[in-house]
């Protein structure tokens, strides 16, 4: 085996690899279940409830 033939098996395993990961961040991310999740961390985060108080305010 030469220098060449494993660097081209590992790029293309490399490659697949990155491709099944990223279809499974996908299915991850797309997956009905996980709506609830997401739409609870982004309303925490913009702090669209307005139940969280901002960090830099002193007065209680």
């Amino acid at each position: 085996m030469t220098y060449e033939t494993v660097a081209a098996i590992s790029q293309s395993a490399v490659l697949i690899f990155y491709i099944l990961f990223f279809i499974a961040v996908l299915v991850y991310v797309f997956w009905p279940g996980n709506k609830t999740r997401f739409e609870r961390a982004s309303r925490s985060a913009l702090d669209l409830d307005g139940s969280a108080k901002d960090p830099g305010d002193d007065n209680k």
